[in-house]
């Protein structure tokens, strides 16, 4: 393997344990309102990064399966929420040439799977509780994405030197 290629792969792994890093300790920091069925998870505008580097598939994935790992009160939530939040990032990247399309598989991905989680495991069971556990994390995505994610995505944007992570799709000339 090339000197380049190595460079390139450490800086991947690099940036991926950062995010990780940055995301588990958001949640973490911020438990009060990272879970439940009424959840605003501050880490979650963090989302937006698969915009600029692929790196932050894993990244995410990492930092929420240690937080939900540390702070979750079901324990299947480890897998659920981590792979719900893997399955969002992978939709983010794909779908990166329409900037303003970024947030959404996060909100609309963990809407479902975990509001239907906390659902089944909290009852209870009826499809008005369902439809309200999944309108409430919708919500509490929607703010962390939108509200707080949209402003970080053009914010790095603008300022992409400066951080290192990578150019959006298309240069200047992408679709918004």
């Amino acid at each position: 393997m090339n000197e380049k290629k190595t460079n390139r792969s450490l800086r991947f792994w690099l940036t991926a344990a950062v995010i990780g890093g940055v995301y588990a300790a958001l949640t973490i920091a911020a438990a009060p309102i990272s879970y439940g069925w009424l959840q605003v998870r501050i880490s979650e505008a963090l989302t937006v990064l698969p915009y600029f580097t692929p790196a932050a598939i894993p990244g995410l994935f990492i930092g929420c399966f240690i937080s939900n790992m540390v702070i979750s009160p079901f324990s299947v939530d480890f897998v659920v929420g981590s792979l719900a939040t893997l399955l969002a990032a992978l939709l983010s990247y794909w779908i990166r040439k329409r900037m303003w399309l970024v947030p959404l598989p996060p909100v609309l991905i963990n809407a479902v799977a975990i509001g239907a989680m906390i659902w089944i495991l909290s009852g209870p069971h009826t499809t008005l509780t369902l439809l309200m556990y999944m309108g409430s994390i919708g919500a509490g995505q929607a703010l962390s994405c939108y509200a707080l994610g949209m402003p970080l995505m053009l914010y790095l944007k603008r300022h992409r030197g400066i951080f290192g992570i990578g150019s959006p799709p298309g240069g200047d000339n992408m679709k918004q």
